[in-house]
């Protein structure tokens, strides 16, 4: 059941993969959806108590055609924006439907990228809703937005970012953004023996070397039309970047032993946590090829610099990992929350992760706690900019709120989780104006 304030897509589409595409699809961007397989089911219910934010309709349905539904509707007096799918043959009707009042149009087969621009355009998200699955702070919406703006263009992506900021989770939003249901292939290439990572790139024919027992297929043509997702593209060996080069360039390439040029369908997302650029002025790698995965660059803020995302993931992390496990906890309290976000996080996303994978299978209680996600006092602090009594008042006071409402409100169980005296604590609270 949708909440008041989610918004809601209704579907009106008997094909039943593309159906549950768009309804997948639509989950993910946090758009509850209503899906009918006939128009008549769907007449039925918008005459009845279904009140959709948008309807998407399929131009042809096994009982009538989408112009029957947005005429019937129009008839009815139902202010409802439609956006129509139409396969080619189609087009006239739906630009002629445009003309009466229909919002919009998408030809089918149509990038899932440019569907949901244009979905998004009549169906305004609430903040809940239009948080990207990337993070809630304005660096990840930025890059989110980015990411729906190249979906639908074939050219190589390069990400780039400190380990563990959640490079593959980019590559995989931008797979699920283009080519939903298509591949997404990841190599890493610094974990490959650089002697083995051209067949395992390009596979390779029987007999192409010693203990080619059979023809192996590499990971280039295993992605078919989906992503090829190259992680650790710098540590590559340079005789590679050749062969990969000709790759992107030519759109080709040759088995290992084998003569015949083999299509190469997929996109490149590339990703590395060196200085690329720098690499390649020194030498390391070649520039030619970097100016190839260029043409879209994603810079992925490690997690200092997005504190807005440090509570979002705890609490996302927390619910998949106990959802695997058989605790029984209630949350993190309100002093972990305050702990992790003056934590500086070199590993990033994959530290808090494993933080909170600890922290759920050995919790004392059933609140996570500092120790739990710090169990050695690793919390280390970092002073951000600006006056330094402001900094320590305003540390101070989240974590006095906290501490009160992890005691619900008695102060002296507050002071206790705080380690201080009661008689601090009042003192504390009068400085800065809270009261229990």
């Amino acid at each position: 059941m949708p909440r008041p304030e989610q918004r809601t897509v209704a579907i009106v589409e008997d094909d039943p993969l593309m159906g549950e595409s768009l309804v997948q699809s639509l989950a993910l961007e946090g758009i509850a959806t209503t899906w009918w397989r006939t128009g008549a089911e769907a007449l039925g219910a918008l005459g009845r108590t279904a009140h959709p934010d948008a309807l998407v309709c399929d131009m042809r349905l096994p009982d009538m055609t989408g112009e029957d539904v947005f005429r019937e509707l129009a008839r009815s007096g139902r202010d409802l924006p439609v956006l129509f799918m139409t396969a080619f043959g189609d087009l006239d009707h739906a630009v002629h439907l445009m003309r009466e009042g229909a919002a919009d149009y998408v030809t089918k087969p149509f990038e899932m990228g440019d569907f949901l621009a244009r979905l998004a355009a009549l169906v305004p998200m609430t903040e809940e809703a239009a948080a990207s699955p990337l993070g809630v702070s304005p660096a990840m919406g930025e890059i989110e937005r980015y990411l729906q703006r190249i979906a639908g263009e074939p050219g190589p992506v390069l990400v780039t970012g400190e380990t563990g900021v959640g490079k593959e989770v980019c590559a995989r939003r931008l797979h699920d953004l283009s080519r939903p249901g298509k591949p997404f292939v990841a190599v890493n290439c610094a974990a490959i023996p650089a002697e083995l990572l051209e067949s395992e790139l390009f596979g390779h024919e029987k007999g192409a070397f010693t203990g080619a027992a059979a023809r192996h297929l590499g990971y280039a043509e295993r992605a078919r039309d989906g992503i090829l997702f190259l992680d650790e593209i710098a540590e590559m060996p340079k005789a590679l970047q050749a062969k990969l080069l000709r790759l992107v360039e030519e759109r080709c390439f040759h088995r290992l032993g084998g003569e015949a040029a083999i299509p190469f369908r997929a996109r490149i997302v590339a990703a590395t946590n060196r200085d690329i650029r720098a690499s390649a002025q020194a030498g390391e790698f070649r520039e030619d090829l970097l100016y190839r995965l260029d043409v879209f660059s994603v810079e992925v803020p490690p997690l200092r610099d997005r504190p807005e995302d440090i509570e979002w993931l705890l609490e996302a992390h927390f619910q998949m990992l106990l959802g695997a496990s058989k605790r029984t906890l209630r949350g993190l309290s309100a002093l972990a929350v305050e702990a992790a976000r003056t934590h500086p996080w070199p590993g990033n996303v994959r530290e808090l992760r494993n933080r909170m994978e600890r922290a759920v299978a050995l919790a004392d209680g059933d609140l996570i706690k500092p120790s739990d996600l710090f169990p050695r006092g690793s919390a280390a602090r970092q002073q951000p900019s600006g006056a330094l009594v402001e900094i320590r008042d305003a540390a101070e006071r989240r974590a006095i709120e906290g501490a009160l409402a992890d005691a619900a409100g008695h102060p002296a169980e507050a002071a206790r989780l705080l380690g201080i005296s009661r008689t601090t604590l009042w003192e504390k609270m009068k400085r800065l104006g809270l009261s229990s």
